[in-house]
């Protein structure tokens, strides 16, 4: 049958066909007298033929179920077949048409009335319309008149082994156009590729419904074999609680374990505080089946207070069907019904220091009548449980007093600790400072004679020359001495006496000016008499504390020069406390001496650099407080370090020196020196075999609230 034949009179309305359908408790049922009418008759049969199609339909569940990828494969297979944009499975079930497989088209369905597919499964051939706007049955129709605007339709029935058609596989054009014989024989081909799948479908739900009830048998036998197993699981529980004596594992075990014993949806346990004057419930441990939302916050409201109230009395409670017992409020059966839970048993305990709990198990399958059996066991379970806590609070305040000994001591020890790192910290300090005191004291007594030396030497050199130049006049004037003068003058070589003299004072007024500069750079190592916090010269600093190591750095215990290598950029001024930071030079560079003392060709570099911030970000807090730094970078090519050693470098104590050789605070009062005098940092990056080299970065300006 084509589109030319009219098949309007054999469309049902679509509310008839829902009424007859879905409502048949209703009295919607024609009466036997109906079908005394011919009239009657037909609809009758009409409507016994619907009803059979549509349970045919619903057999196949396939009905708004995801798509199905074999499916979506033949409907483009179709459009591309017949040329068209759009192609259909469309399935019409009582009052729409759904999509089970969609290509140019984003909706899923539309209501029946106004369906094509409506008609096309009317007829067992293709349903044609060329041209919809000249077609009186569609041309007011809003597929036609609006989006999508549909001008050409071709739908095959999709009919079922027993004849009746399920929907179409269809093929939509926007423009009037027919189809060739060969495409109409491939859509038909199409269509019962499409009723293979759909079949095949159809035998896995099939399938599945029969795994369905062999699991409902199963389940069934496995009911049976739980009563008889419920006193052997009964008292392995009891042992594995009396067998802890953790109370977050015995609660857990317990509601773990009761859950699987009673095939619950949860189990849960609860504590009933008193908060001031009121009483309240909390859900402390729960078991549950993984699907379900977790209940432990969303506890509240009238089921809580129904819960707290319940507890308090020390009353047990069996609702078998929260819709129809009269011990909850309505807001609390709403409140059960929202979370889920359509029956729930729920039995009090109180341990022996008088703490009330419950344990509370419920279920969402629908109404469970809770038998006595189930109530006996999970109230010997409940009772059990109780003991166990009673056990498991004594060993808990047992503990609790071991815990606060152990503390007390742990506290003790510690304080111990600081307190020894805290004294040899101040030794040290004390050390330092008096070795500063000694240094300036030394510096300040030599520094008298020095000047009063270096002074008189300009003197003495300028006497010495006018003697010198008394001498050559006489012999100038007297080339001739006397003999007891000629003696004497070849005694004592005059004439080397006179060429060597100037040689001599010359060397006594370096040797002065060297002992000036040593004694200077002691005043400036020790700092004494200068301010706390000043700004200085990094590299006067550094150079001082070279000249102080210089005997060291002459020659290593092999005898070989240790060659310092500087690689100086130019620095500002830096904030800091000059005497302090000369002593953190002085310990790295004694350790960098110590590391190169067995190298082939010892070397030290010193390097510097000023680091600068980055490019502003008001996103990062830590570019916004970032202040330009001086870095100090001293490296040695020694041995290097371990990794191991190298995490406990900065450790009071900790020294890989022979006993007497160091003491161990070096490295860690430099560590406070930088980090909490300075804000700065001191870091240590080493490998076996490739030396050590220490990193030393102090801001320029020295923050005015340094860290303790």
């Amino acid at each position: 049958m084509n589109g030319d034949a009219s098949e309007s009179d054999l469309l049902l309305p679509a509310t008839l066909c829902t009424d007859t359908i879905l409502k048949p408790q209703q009295g919607n049922w024609l009466s036997p007298a109906a079908f005394l009418e011919p009239q009657g008759v037909i609809e009758n049969l009409q409507l016994s033929a619907e009803t059979a199609r549509l349970n045919a339909l619903y057999q196949y569940g396939v009905i708004d179920k995801p798509p199905a990828p074999s499916l979506d494969e033949l409907t483009a297979l179709a459009a591309e077949i017949c040329e068209v944009p759009i192609a259909l499975i469309s399935l019409v079930d009582a009052d729409r048409q759904w999509f089970k497989s969609r290509v140019g088209v984003a909706i899923t369905e539309t209501p029946r009335s106004v369906a094509f597919c409506a008609h096309a499964i009317q007829q067992a051939e293709v349903f044609i319309v060329k041209d919809a706007l000249a077609d009186e049955r569609f041309a007011h129709n809003p597929l036609v008149t609006q989006d999508p605007k549909i001008r050409f339709y071709a739908g095959m029935p999709l009919l079922t082994p027993e004849g009746f058609a399920l929907g179409t596989l269809c093929v939509i054009d926007y423009e009037p156009r027919d189809l060739s014989q060969k495409q109409l024989r491939r859509l038909e081909t199409l269509s019962h590729q499409v009723m293979a799948q759909l079949e095949l479908e159809r035998q896995t739900l099939k399938l599945q419904q029969t795994k369905i009830e062999i699991q409902q048998l199963k389940q069934q036998f496995v009911e049976q074999e739980f009563f008889s197993q419920q006193e052997l699981i009964l008292l392995n529980l009891a042992n594995q609680l009396r067998n802890s004596l953790d109370l977050n594992t015995i609660l857990q075990t317990a509601v773990d374990e009761i859950r699987k014993l009673l095939h619950v949806d949860r189990c849960h346990f609860l504590w009933c505080i008193s908060d001031g004057d009121h009483l309240i419930s909390t859900m402390t441990h729960e078991a549950k089946t993984p699907a379900l939302p977790s209940l432990l916050d969303d506890f509240s409201g009238q089921y809580g207070a129904f819960l707290t109230t319940t507890i308090s009395n020390q009353t047990r409670e069996q609702i078998d069907n929260v819709l129809t017992t009269t011990a909850l409020a309505p807001e609390a059966q709403v409140e059960l019904m929202r979370l889920g839970i359509t029956s729930a048993l729920l039995l009090p305990l109180k341990t022996q220091s008088g703490q009330l709990g419950a344990v509370v198990c419920s279920d969402g399958h629908g109404p469970r009548t809770w038998t006595d059996r189930e109530v006996n066991l999970l109230q010997t379970v409940t009772e059990q449980l109780a003991i166990a806590l009673d056990q498991a609070e004594l060993l808990s305040r047992s503990r609790a007093t071991a815990l606060a000994a152990q503390t007390q001591a742990e506290y003790l020890v510690e304080a111990m600790r600081k307190l020894q790192q805290t004294q040899a910290q101040l030794i040290q300090h004390e050390k330092m400072s008096s070795l500063g005191q000694l240094v300036a004291g030394v510096a300040h007594e030599i520094n008298n004679p020095v000047n009063f030396i270096s002074g008189n030497i300009t003197y003495i050199s300028g006497y010495i020359r006018d003697l010198m130049e008394l001498l050559k006049l006489y012999q100038e004037y007297y080339p001739t001495p006397e003999s007891s003068i000629q003696a004497k003058a070849n005694e004592i070589d005059f004439q080397f006496l006179v060429e060597d003299l100037p040689k001599l004072l010359a060397s006594m007024e370096m040797g002065s000016d060297r002992i000036r500069q040593i004694v200077l750079s002691l005043r400036n190592f020790s700092r004494l008499d200068e301010a706390d916090v000043k700004p200085v010269n990094i590299h006067e600093g550094l150079g001082n504390t070279l000249l102080i190591l210089q005997s060291r750095l002459k020659a290593t215990s092999k005898g070989r020069p240790i060659r310092i290598n500087r690689v100086y950029s130019e620095l500002p001024a830096v904030e800091c406390y000059a005497g302090q930071l000369n002593q953190v030079f002085m310990n790295i560079l004694s350790n960098a001496i110590d590391a190169v003392d067995d190298c082939a060709d010892p070397m030290i570099t010193i390097q510097t650099e000023v680091i600068h911030c980055p490019d502003f970000d008001a996103s990062n807090e830590e570019q916004i407080t970032c202040t330009p730094q001086v870095a100090i970078h001293i490296r040695d090519n020694g041995t290097g370090i371990s990794d191991d050693t190298k995490q406990k470098l900065f450790n009071p104590f900790f020294t890989t020196k022979p006993v007497g050789k160091g003491t161990g605070l070096g490295l860690s009062i430099s560590y406070q020196i930088v980090v909490e005098k300075h804000r700065g940092s001191l870091s240590c990056s080493s490998a076996i075999g490739q030396g050590t080299e220490f990193l030393l970065q102090i801001p320029i300006q020295l923050p005015t609230t340094p860290t303790k």
